[in-house]
């Protein structure tokens, strides 16, 4: 498949009497090429599980595999060529200090890339930015900017995998479906997977083809999209995550009053 496995995922945090299970036995698989989707409230574990992935959350067991190979609790630079991060808050992920030009250069430095420059003019016209853009900082973008500049800067190594934090949560309603649209389009032409954390369902509908369902650290139900548009849930979790989604039910609001 050479895609990403997840098998039997613990997360925990602290230890003995003050240990957190956030992610209990969660179990998925991602083919190469899909967009997958892991949606549930907040503190349900879906962020943990991308953070296992790229070792930010260190304290885990099970089995993760990427393109073919087994994770253990180290991670190379090979790794990181192979898969990258876009987080949710694209202002906290740059440096302030940092130019554009600083933040894409140091990233093509440090992954061993030539002609520096010449990348960084394909890597801002792939997200939609032009040339006028590289030698602006943080603080003179807009959050879509930013967001734009934070996937530029995860496509830099040319990874085959994406994990996507909360991409668009950070942003403007009327910049959402933008940056939605140029994640769509960079998957198609750079052949990418990706595996997305949203608390939004349309936000994951639109984007995936198939979504786990967590809750309290546990994956409840994987559906298709279809499904999910359908409103053909199997577990009552999701069903609820699905009328909420919609608005107000009457048999939801009598299950939540009993």
């Amino acid at each position: 498949m050479n895609g990403i496995s997840v098998k039997n995922l613990k997360v925990w945090f602290g230890s003995g009497k003050d240990r957190i299970d956030a992610v209990k036995d969660a179990t998925f698989d991602v083919p190469k090429g899909e967009s997958f989707g892991l949606v549930g409230e907040s503190g349900s574990g879906k962020s943990t599980i991308l953070r296992a992935i790229t070792e930010l959350a260190p304290n885990w067991s099970g089995a993760i595999h990427v393109a073919g190979k087994t994770l253990d609790h180290t991670r190379d630079n090979e790794f990181y060529k192979t898969l990258q991060m876009v987080f949710q808050d694209p202002y906290a992920s740059l440096h302030p200090r940092h130019s554009v030009d600083q933040v894409l250069s140091e990233t093509l430095y440090l992954h061993g890339f030539d002609n520096i420059e010449k990348r960084i003019v394909t890597l801002l016209d792939d997200v939609g930015l032009g040339p006028s853009f590289r030698f602006r900082y943080p603080h003179q973008l807009s959050g879509g900017q930013r967001q734009r500049v934070a996937i530029a800067r995860a496509l830099a190594p040319e990874p085959s995998f994406l994990l996507l934090d909360e991409p668009t949560s950070a942003l403007d309603v009327s910049v959402q479906a933008e940056i939605l649209n140029l994640l769509t389009d960079l998957r198609a032409e750079h052949g990418l997977t990706y595996l997305m954390v949203s608390h939004d369902l349309a936000v994951v509908g639109h984007m995936c083809s198939r979504i786990a369902v967590m809750q309290l650290g546990e994956i409840v139900e994987v559906m298709t999209a279809e499904d999910m548009r359908a409103m053909r849930p199997s577990h009552p979790y999701t069903k609820h995550l699905l009328e909420a989604s919609i608005g107000y039910s009457r048999e939801a609001a009598a299950d939540i009053v009993a």
